[in-house]
């Protein structure tokens, strides 16, 4: 048997290589000696690293030999193979240098926490930019002295790149912002119709810029748009204040000396009190530019393709006859003229006009007539090749120059084409209607007549069309460049409106959080000075006082525990739970609850698979959704409470954030009056409420939200107005066994002392400790107080009659659960309660209480320490 299959069982830790890799080696011939030989501390100390999905590290003895757990093992990279048993200073003596002095003040007995740390770690054997969150404590001996260090650390070189990404763009926001033609921002005050804007903006829509910064009605801002826009953007802005949604367009400002420029608007709508647009703010940015290359993009693609079919068709052709009338009609058809004749010349002086197309259907033209028969000015231009633009005259039979009469005024374009630097042919392009060439419709005309003629020529052909298509090639690629460009600049102005959105809603929460507990504090506040003020005058009515101030306290405590459920921080003790049984438990007081015009009805999905969740958590979600539903039925109704097996696909489980798999759900379903898509969208708010005032915090379904986030889990509401809700509770499946039984109707315990229980008392906040000793004497406790780990150690030490440890999370010098563990060394049958305000990872991962731990929250009511003594003293 090897040695790694003879380990002791502190390291037959489950799915633990590193484990199996410690046990293996011969420790003997080190300075730390055989396994049989450790001491109690380095053996707890390596199963409970060996046991955490953080990565640890520990550093033993008197050269600091290494030990750490699996998920510290990739830290090592290249330094794994050998790494355990190593002495510390030789195994990262390539950042000895960054790390030394933390490693002696530690040694010293000063903890260190360093946040970001920049390390070169090298794990690939190259320079890396890694950055690291990591704490170094002193690890003792079974004497309480130092005998080496303890680490706990983690990678955060993700979030540092991330956040320095984003400094950079706002710095690159600012500068544009600062520097960039044509960028503005403005802020309309909807109720009051007053837009404040920078200077910017006011020269974008013709407004004084003293005027803006003052503020003006928007009108004054609508009076730049352009007329043929103004209705459209007009209904856009008030689409976004209807719907309190955004609000974003392209359009066109008229300038006073007659210009046109395009502008791209972007605003959010800032909700009020009342929940309708109080604000819209947002910013503008002159696209002219990118509007103008985009409209040359797009002719430029236009033109090519339909050049290039042309030049397709033409190459399928072998008759040079057929080519030109082939390119006579689609001439004809993308220009909308009347007739397109093409022509050659016969000679010096004659010209055979060959035929035409008008209206779909090829007519004849007039026959023969002299190629000076337009005009001796019109006959020098065609033979120097050069494009010929007229109208209002025509050659007669006797080739006289007539003018046209009103009722046919003719305008035309003569190409020519060249062979061998001599006049051969042309196309001619009658127009009937008084309309005016425009340049690209005659550098169209003249560009695809010379196409037609070096058609006939096919070798020089070919190389011109390469050459042509190579230089449109370069422009389109530089043309797609800037709009790039101008895209990128976009962006990084919307995530700086984004950025503006995130503050209007921190601003919306505290300014909640502050209202409700101001209203709690002063019911606190005012009951007990009037109690104080009662009692020095003798007078011991009081009661009422006393009763409004508890009131007041249970409602804070109770608004600080949705607030953490909110922000995924609450305690949670989950266990494997039977849903069913759970919601069955529940219906008694359910029905009860809502009131004789609701009626209520159960659900159970078959072969329901069990959960690991916080059973007190999930009954809250449940009757908090239920409630709810009762209240969005005026009129009475019906609620139902439905559970089922689910499997979540890749794509719901990307746009939920959750992990793809099997879920139990639980659907609580009304008939009420349901919600619009503005109320389903802010649902989870904390602070959001459609209730009257008074009638609700509007944490309700943020504390499920919370609830089922931290869980691991979903929420996702489905309703339409008039048509009811359905809010969908995804709980994660678990393949535990072992569902905890439900203690709905188990004997309440007794709350008081029995015989001569001794508790002693853990906290360093000295109000907080005589108020828990002396709820602990009225209950008959005998206690002992102390104000640090150290001393509790001491008095554990002196005192073998204590019964249990009451001690505090959060204390500095040793942590609550440093002294627990210590304790218990010294006495195992020692019972445990851990308090604490705040639970973030002080207890567990994520705020989810380890098994087996107990745990009582704070601010807690004489009753609850009652109940939670009993329960840990007198375990089931």
């Amino acid at each position: 048997m090897t040695r790694a299959e003879c380990a002791p069982e502190f390291l037959r830790v489950e799915s633990s290589p590193v484990g199996a890799e410690i046990a293996a080696i011969d420790w003997a011939s080190t300075p730390i000696g055989p396994i049989r030989e450790w001491p109690v501390s380095l053996r707890s100390t390596l199963a409970m690293m060996l046991a955490c999905p953080l990565p640890m590290f520990l550093a033993w003895g008197p050269d600091l030999r290494s030990f750490y757990n699996d998920a510290y093992r990739p830290i090592l990279g290249y330094r794994a193979q050998g790494a355990i048993g190593r002495p510390f200073r030789k195994l990262w003596a390539s950042i000895w240098d960054d790390i030394g002095p933390l490693v002696d003040a530690t040694l010293a007995g000063e903890s260190r926490k360093l946040t970001d740390m920049r390390l070169d770690i090298s794990r690939e054997q190259v320079p890396e930019e890694s950055y690291w969150t990591f704490s170094y404590s002193p690890a003792f001996d079974d004497e309480g002295r130092i005998a080496g260090l303890f680490c706990v650390t983690g990678e955060t070189t993700d979030r540092v790149l991330a956040e320095r990404r984003r400094d950079e763009a706002d710095e690159r926001l600012r500068l544009a912002m600062s520097a960039g033609k044509g960028i503005g921002t403005w802020d309309w005050d909807v109720p009051a119709d007053r837009v404040t804007a920078d200077a910017r903006f006011a020269h974008l829509y013709g407004v004084d810029p003293a005027v803006a910064e003052a503020g003006a009605p928007i009108a004054s801002f609508f009076k730049g748009i352009h007329p043929d826009d103004r209705d459209r953007v007009q209904s856009e802005v008030t689409n976004a204040v209807v719907e309190v949604g955004a609000f974003t367009s392209e359009y066109r400002l008229l300038r006073a000396d007659g210009s046109v420029r395009w502008v791209s608007a972007q605003g959010h709508c800032v909700p009020g009190a009342d929940g309708s647009c109080a604000r819209l703010p947002g910013v503008s940015f002159d696209v002219t530019a990118q509007k103008r290359l985009e409209g040359e993009l797009r002719a430029a693609k236009e033109e090519r393709e339909f050049v290039i079919n042309v030049i397709g068709h033409q190459r399928s052709l072998r008759d040079p006859e057929a080519i030109l009338r082939y390119s006579s009609e689609v001439l004809g058809r993308r220009l909308k003229v009347d007739r397109v004749g093409f022509y050659r010349i016969l000679g010096n002086d004659r010209v055979l006009h060959s035929g035409g197309w008008a209206d779909s259907t090829l007519s004849p033209l007039i026959g023969e007539q002299p190629a000076s028969g337009f005009g001796p000015y019109a006959e020098s231009e065609r033979r120097a090749g050069r494009t010929l633009v007229f109208s209002d005259a025509r050659v007669d039979a006797d080739g006289k120059l007539t003018p046209y009469s009103e009722a046919d005024v003719m305008a035309g374009i003569c190409v020519p084409l060249m062979s061998d630097g001599r006049w051969a042919a042309g196309i001619y392009l009658h127009q009937a209607s008084a309309r005016h060439w425009s340049p690209p419709e005659v550098a169209l005309a003249s560009e695809l007549v010379l196409l037609t003629w070096l058609a006939i020529e096919r070798a020089e052909a070919e190389l011109r069309r390469t050459q042509r298509i190579d230089r449109q090639n370069l422009t389109l690629t530089q043309r797609t460049l800037e709009l790039q460009e101008e895209s990128r600049r976009r962006a990084e102005a919307e995530d700086a409106l984004r950025q503006l959105q995130k503050m209007e809603a921190v601003g919306q929460l505290t300014g909640g959080i502050a209202h409700d507990f101001n209203n709690m504090l002063a019911v606190i506040m005012g009951g007990l000075n009037l109690t104080q003020r009662r009692l020095a005058r003798g007078d011991t009515e009081v009661g009422d006082f006393i009763d409004g101030a508890m009131d007041g306290a249970k409602r804070a405590m109770l608004l600080t525990q949705r607030l953490l459920a909110f922000a995924r921080r609450q305690p949670l003790a989950s266990e494997v739970l039977d849903v069913n049984r759970l919601v069955k438990d529940l219906s008694d007081m359910l029905i009860r609850s809502l009131g004789d015009e609701v009626s209520l009805e159960t659900v159970a999905g078959p072969d329901l698979w069990t959960t690991k969740v916080d059973p007190n958590q999930l009954e809250h979600a449940i009757v908090n959704l239920a409630v709810n539903a009762r209240d969005a039925m005026v009129d009475g109704g019906k609620v139902t409470i439905e559970t089922a097996n689910v499997h979540v696909d890749a794509s719901y489980a990307r746009d939920a954030d959750i992990q793809a798999g099997q879920y139990v759900l639980v659907s609580v379903s009304d008939t009420g009056t349901g919600m619009s898509p503005e109320v389903v969208r802010r649902a989870f708010e904390p602070f959001f409420t459609t209730k009257g005032v008074g009638k609700g915090t509007g944490l309700g379904l943020s504390q499920v939200f919370g609830f089922a986030r931290q869980s691991g889990g979903h929420v996702k509401i489905y309703s339409e107005p008039g048509h009811g809700t359905t809010i969908k509770l995804y709980l994660p499946r678990t393949l535990d066994e072992g569902v905890m039984p439900t203690r709905r109707h188990a004997e309440a315990p007794p709350l008081r002392a029995r015989d001569q229980e001794t508790v002693l008392v853990v906290e360093d906040e000295e109000r907080v400790r005589h108020f828990t000793i002396e709820a602990m004497r009225e209950l008959g406790y005998i206690t002992l107080e102390a104000a640090s780990g150290p001393e509790a150690l001491a008095i554990i030490e002196r005192e073998p009659q204590i019964t249990l440890l009451f001690t505090d999370v959060i204390m500095p010098e040793m942590t609550g659960r440093q002294l627990a563990d210590r304790a218990l060394q010294l006495r195992p049958d020692l019972r445990v309660i851990f308090t604490s305000g705040y639970t973030r990872n002080a207890m567990g991962n994520d705020g989810v209480i380890d098994a087996g731990t107990n745990f009582l929250s704070k601010p807690f009511a004489l009753e609850q320490l009652a109940t939670k003594l009993r329960e840990v003293l007198d375990p089931v």
